[in-house]
């Protein structure tokens, strides 16, 4: 599908609506137009999608497939990244003999912890290193751990992705940008892949095949102070590539917002070799000079009032949010553009306690859901008990069931009166009628 957003149906307000605010989203700027195949940008915390384009398109991951490799080794071993070694077997790079795959120059049956191999996957994407993992993990069954990587990614809610090897070199992998994004909130949440995706390098330790330590560069060079690419915000990420399109998934962090990109199949261009780093980096730059986190409510403030019955005290009691629904909205004027649905009584009933829900507000902005938050009374009300009664005896003779019981009661007296004249009628016919004379019989 074209490129749909948040953003763009806030920027197709209704034009005769002139208010600062609507101003200020109307002249908002406009996402720039990328030329990958598929794209995701999407807030880390509530999942909802600033840009999408073709997000559900299936399309090869290349070495974003090394993300699932290291989300099942750090999910069974991140407490013993530094304890357990690894000795690499030959025949993987029999997997990888003339591939022009990228290394981290680990050679065969060369030692290293999972630790280094997790750096070396992650920086330089070394492919030995992930076919590596995979044997150790699977009992020198690569076939088996792609199973266990397609059962990973379907468990994590993956709906378009296929793995086919552990580390993206067979164009047969294929994920979405959609699946991409959940692949890189899970590997978020390790510590350990979130410190080395942040690390511009690092230091392989030496072994006997490397008489000394040697250092791997990141090709995520948006966090390379160094490059040209670099961007302050862009905590961590990974890059793939195949033929002449580029990938790139990662993180973003700035003022307390965190969203999640996803690039898929950039072209590269002979000015541009990292097309889907600079696309990254546009989208970025974007986000976060047009959407900020802020507050839709204010708990502070009464957001409404109620009438309540049955208090000699007051009339009404003042309802607050009970939460301020922190949100991703535009920076200029988000909070004045969202609109307020109550789900509330029409009145109150005494008692009440400060603090108790008496209902519900739904937030949105351009038609879009924003949340829900519970309303709350802001004040404690006592119940008067002789409003009470007297109310309570005025709706029992005003109800339907007083009613019902009455004109039972009169249509029963109705009928009773006239049983009671028609049997009166049969007496008095029966005393008035004269008894009739006995004929003497006459004698044989």
């Amino acid at each position: 599908m074209n490129i749909t957003t948040f953003a763009k149906r806030l920027c197709l307000l209704v034009p005769l609506i002139v208010t600062p605010a609507a101003w200020a989203v109307e002249m908002m700027p406009s996402p720039p137009q990328l030329a990958a195949k598929s794209y995701v940008l999407m807030d880390a915390s509530s999942g909802n999608v600033l840009v999408e384009n073709n997000g559900d398109q299936r399309l090869p991951p290349a070495s974003l497939t090394k993300l699932m490799t290291m989300i099942l080794m750090l999910e069974s071993y991140q407490d013993q990244l530094d304890t357990i070694s690894i000795t690499a077997p030959g025949y993987i790079y029999d997997y990888l003999y003339g591939k022009n795959a990228s290394t981290a120059d680990i050679w065969k049956d060369e030692t290293h912890t999972l630790r280094s191999l997790l750096y070396a996957m992650l920086l330089p994407s070394a492919n030995e290193a992930a076919y590596i993992v995979a044997d150790y993990m699977s009992g020198s069954s690569i076939d088996n751990f792609v199973a266990m990587m397609n059962d990973e990614a379907a468990r994590i809610g993956c709906t378009g992705t296929t793995f086919t090897d552990p580390c993206g070199l067979d164009p047969g992998n294929v994920t979405t940008a959609r699946d991409a994004y959940l692949l890189v909130r899970v590997a978020m949440g390790y510590d350990a892949f979130a410190q080395a995706a942040g690390e511009e390098s690092y230091q392989m330790p030496a072994s006997t095949k490397h008489d000394s330590p040697y250092t791997i560069l990141t090709s995520d060079k948006l966090v390379s102070p160094s490059s040209n690419y670099y961007r302050s915000y862009t905590k961590g990420g990974k890059t793939g590539s195949l033929d002449d399109w580029q990938n790139f998934a990662g993180w973003h962090t700035q003022d307390g917002e965190t969203y999640v990109s996803v690039v898929l199949h950039s072209p590269k261009t002979d000015e541009d070799p990292r097309p889907a780093l600079t696309e990254t980096a546009e989208l970025m730059d974007w986000a976060f000079a047009t959407f900020t986190v802020t507050a839709a409510l204010d708990t502070t403030q009464p957001i409404t009032e109620l009438p309540i019955v049955y208090s000699s005290q007051t009339d009404t009691v003042m309802i607050y949010p009970a939460d301020d629904m922190q949100t991703l909205l535009p920076r200029q004027g988000g909070a004045e553009l969202t609109e307020k649905t109550f789900n509330v009584p029409e009145h109150l009933s005494a008692p009440i306690k400060q603090g108790d829900v008496v209902g519900t507000v739904t937030v949105t902005m351009q038609g879009e859901t924003v949340g829900t938050v519970d309303l709350l009374a802001g004040s404690s009300v006592d119940r008067n008990e002789l409003l009470y009664t007297m109310a309570k005896v005025k709706a029992f003779f005003s109800s339907t069931y007083f009613k019902v019981v009455i004109v039972l009661c009169i249509i029963a007296a109705v009928v009773y009166a006239v049983l009671w004249v028609y049997v009166m009628l049969l007496t008095v016919r029966r005393v008035e009628q004269p008894t009739p004379k006995r004929k003497n019989k006459p004698n044989d």
